[in-house]
């Protein structure tokens, strides 16, 4: 029964359209494999506390008396918080330094910007803007740069990449990539007002000829819109 119920618990909630331990993306990918790290080390450490805990239950009478050991407060009170805190920084350091945006390489920008209750997706240089949905290329940086017209929002694609916060007068830009093609879901993470549940988009990952080919095609239907316009 008890293994079952770890099985059961293993299981929850790592799958689905919202999920961070489902990744689709390399920046999500690193995440998801560091937070299993912390899961199965720390779950190490709860059942060492636990086991010492039920020792010092059953341990007889007359070593109730005796002294603690300073070794127990050394190297639990000291040497287990100092290395547990370093091999998280040793490990978490590169991979927050790989999910910066670099001025240097490659990628397709694209600006994003938050209302009460919808997202301004803008294509700069096309002319195209959208609503509540992403296009993006894979295998492909994209720089997202984010800001909020009313409130703080927060941008974030569970399955893609961490979260931003979008505030007023002020851009930030998210490294986003996606490492398949597919449609992935996406959700202000910032409480931002009545209509923060129902304030979701998506991002559609195409294969880089077919981005190209989308991204062409919405832009000669804008100029032939344009050209329309002006005759008339």
């Amino acid at each position: 029964m008890f293994c079952g119920a770890i099985t059961l618990l293993s299981q929850t909630a790592c799958s689905g359209p919202f999920s961070a331990l489902d990744p689709k993306g390399p920046a999500a990918a690193e995440v998801a494999w560091l937070w299993w790290a912390m899961f199965g080390f720390f779950s190490i450490i709860l059942l060492a506390v636990v086991l010492l805990w039920h020792y010092a239950i059953i341990r007889q009478a007359n070593d109730a008396a005796d002294a603690p050991s300073c070794r127990w407060i050394l190297w639990g009170g000291l040497v287990l918080p100092v290395v547990s805190i370093t091999a998280l920084l040793i490990a978490g350091v590169p991979i927050g330094q790989r999910m910066m945006p670099l001025s240097a390489e490659d990628a397709v920008y694209i600006k994003v910007t938050g209302h009460q209750w919808y997202w301004q997706i803008e294509y700069p240089g096309y002319e195209r803007q959208l609503t509540d949905e992403l296009h993006i290329p894979v295998n492909t940086p994209v720089h997202l740069h984010l800001t909020s017209a009313d409130v703080i929002h927060s941008f974030w694609v569970p399955r893609l990449g961490v979260k931003l916060d979008m505030l007023p007068g002020r851009t930030n830009v998210l490294r986003l990539e996606a490492s398949e093609p597919g449609i992935y879901r996406g959700q202000c993470a910032e409480y931002c007002g009545l209509g923060h549940a129902h304030m979701q988009f998506t991002v559609t990952a195409h294969e880089p000829v077919k981005f190209a080919l989308w991204l062409q095609g919405h832009t000669a239907a804008h100029h032939k819109l344009q050209e329309n316009a002006s005759d008339e």
